[in-house]
């Protein structure tokens, strides 16, 4: 018996069979896309990834290092201080012995009083005051000369307490600098592995806009001191992004801010964090130049409104301060200082 199934006219059997063969081509084609962008585009999202990793550890390492700015300050200042009260405490010392000495000498004093000088003064007034011969004088002289001498004790455990707060201060700031090291050299050497065209257009668009937001009107200033900060960073662009620095030849983000900030006499924070607490915060409808745009959930990286939907922000190592779009990263806040 013969076969049912019916055979398809030969027309048919050369075109189904040629679009097959397109059909295939045009698969390879497409699948050889993703395959062959893949590698670059996974290495360009650790690199981002890296950079973002980098900027929170110098954020740390800045919010460390201001501490022990602080605190050297704090224990300089502790001990001058400590040595001008040891000086007082030395010359109402000697003052006391003298008086007690010329009086011991004359038959006025009696002897254990003098030797109450030469021990620890906190018991001085209570022994001394059952001698009945001490005066009026030497009485409130040994009080002053007691305080002094407590005073200085807790200024020495204070200063102490500091001195230890300063050397983990210190640890915990070379910590962050390793940490910032390592990322770094790493995301130089994944730079580095890409195809120089592939270099290129990631230090091109690295950080490009996520919406359109060039239809945000210019505006000026809020304020004399946002113009004059607007200058100065309008004037460090082109200078390059060097971790941990705050100008005058290179900037990390909250460098930049800062020193601009304090080119218009307006001390603001080390750190994005801080900044981004610095002032009152503003929409973005209401951004105006001088303004700063804080990015992330953790405010780690920090640029100023250029106006027009611009910033000006130090962005990472090997991109010099320039223009980006305000929306290149999530925005977290928007201060006016």
């Amino acid at each position: 018996m013969g076969s049912h199934r019916r055979l398809a006219p030969s027309g048919f059997d050369r075109g189904s069979t040629a679009a097959v063969g397109l059909l295939s081509v045009a698969a390879a084609l497409l699948g050889a896309v993703p395959a062959a962008a893949a590698p670059h585009d996974d290495r360009r999202a650790e690199v981002d990834r890296l950079h973002t990793e980098a900027e929170q550890a110098t954020e740390a390492y800045n919010k460390a290092d201001a501490r022990t700015d602080t605190l050297r300050e704090e224990v300089t200042t502790a001990q001058e201080s400590i040595a001008r009260q040891q000086e007082r405490v030395n010359t109402m010392r000697d003052a006391l012995g003298s008086l007690a000495g010329a009086q011991y000498r004359s038959g006025g004093i009696d002897p254990s009083l003098a030797l109450l000088l030469s021990a620890e003064p906190d018991d001085y007034l209570d022994r001394a005051l059952v001698l009945d011969r001490i005066t009026t004088r030497q009485a409130g002289e040994l009080r002053e000369l007691q305080q002094a001498m407590r005073d200085l004790a807790q200024d020495r455990a204070e200063a102490a307490r500091k001195l230890t707060e300063l050397e983990k201060g210190r640890k915990a700031v070379a910590a962050h600098k390793k940490t910032v090291e390592r990322k770094l050299a790493k995301a130089r050497a994944l730079l580095a592995a890409l195809p120089d065209d592939e270099r290129a257009a990631y230090r091109r668009g690295s950080r490009s806009g996520r919406e359109d937001l060039t239809a945000l009107a210019g505006a000026a200033p809020a304020s004399g001191r946002a113009g004059a900060a607007f200058a100065a960073a309008r004037s460090a662009l082109g200078k390059p992004y060097v971790w941990g620095a705050n100008g005058p030849s290179g900037f990390d983000c909250s460098g930049l801010t800062q020193w601009a900030y304090a080119q218009a006499g307006v001390g603001i924070p080390r750190t994005s964090q801080a900044q981004s607490g610095a002032g009152r915060h503003v929409s973005l409808a209401e951004a105006r130049p001088g303004d700063l745009v804080a990015y992330r959930d953790d405010a780690s990286h920090i640029g100023m409104y250029a106006g027009n939907g611009q910033v000006i922000h130090a962005p990472y190592p090997g991109a010099p301060v320039r223009y980006d779009p305000v929306g290149m990263m999530p925005i977290s806040s928007i201060t006016r200082v």
